[in-house]
């Protein structure tokens, strides 16, 4: 678990043919966090299961979407590879029902996370798509030629103060091991005497896209950044990543106290 070099990722890996917990691999937030100032941070890391399938009793398969919600304050993070394996592990395990598979799988994922992950099915006919809340930055007519994040990008104008809510679709990072693209859409909520102009925001949030670090580093990175540049009253900072393998990973950070384990916050027609 100490290094991210002893996982699957970035390796040709068989895929699993029976179940297997130990497939998991688990991550060290404090490795990201110690490089970045303090802030009030919560949230969690919710997951989207696209391909979950499991056995009944008498061998049926049963398939079904499963969302996953992962306490950012967890010791670890999952790594999506292992994840996904892992997943694909229960393919042809039987289960009396859905509720002793849910418990198994749970168990298994509050083990390798160090904290209680909590998890819900819905039939796959349910999900449905939105729109992210806020204004659109993505039009505005704006000069970008950094693409490496740096918080100096975020501007301050006195004009601008009080709550806004804003979203983009332009978020894009890249895998720290495989160097694969990571899409994303992000949305950003504060309430604050001092908010970046909305150009300057979007040219930070753009700076991202030649950026290596995983989906949740990046979310926090962004939370981080704003705090320290801002000082809001409020902040969240929520990311939905295009799936990949069949997983989406969706991370938020917001200095609420408020426990809030499934965020209202849609699907998007890309996932």
């Amino acid at each position: 678990m100490s290094s991210i070099e002893n996982s699957q990722l970035g390796h040709h890996t068989p895929y699993p043919t029976h179940y297997d917990p130990s497939l998991l691999f688990a991550i060290p937030r404090i490795e990201n966090r110690k490089h970045l100032a303090d802030s009030p941070l919560h949230g969690a890391d919710v997951w989207t299961a696209y391909e979950l399938s499991w056995l009944n009793n008498q061998g049926v398969p049963q398939v079904a979407i499963a969302e996953f919600s992962i306490p950012a304050n967890s010791p670890y993070l999952i790594e999506s590879k292992s994840f996904k394996l892992y997943l694909n592990s229960l393919n042809a395990h039987r289960f009396n029902d859905s509720h002793s598979m849910m418990t198994l799988v749970t168990h298994d994922l509050s083990g390798c996370a160090g904290a209680m992950v909590t998890m819900r099915l819905h039939p796959i006919n349910v999900l449905a798509t939105g729109e992210l809340p806020g204004i659109c930055l993505d039009q505005l007519d704006v000069e970008i030629s950094q693409y490496q994040p740096t918080a100096s990008l975020l501007r301050h104008d006195i004009a601008w103060s009080g709550d806004r809510c804003w979203h983009s679709h332009l978020l894009k990072s890249n895998c720290p091991v495989t160097q694969q693209p990571d899409w994303g859409s992000i949305v950003i909520e504060m309430r604050s005497p001092r908010l970046p102009t909305p150009e300057s925001l979007l040219a930070y949030i753009v700076s991202y896209r030649n950026h290596q670090g995983f989906h949740e580093h990046c979310v926090e990175s962004i939370y981080t950044d704003l705090w320290q540049q801002f000082q809001p009253d409020q902040l969240t900072v929520y990311a939905r990543y295009v799936r990949r393998g069949g997983l989406d990973i969706n991370p938020w950070r917001s200095n609420t106290l408020e426990p809030i384990t499934w965020p209202n916050m849609p699907r998007l027609a890309r996932q």
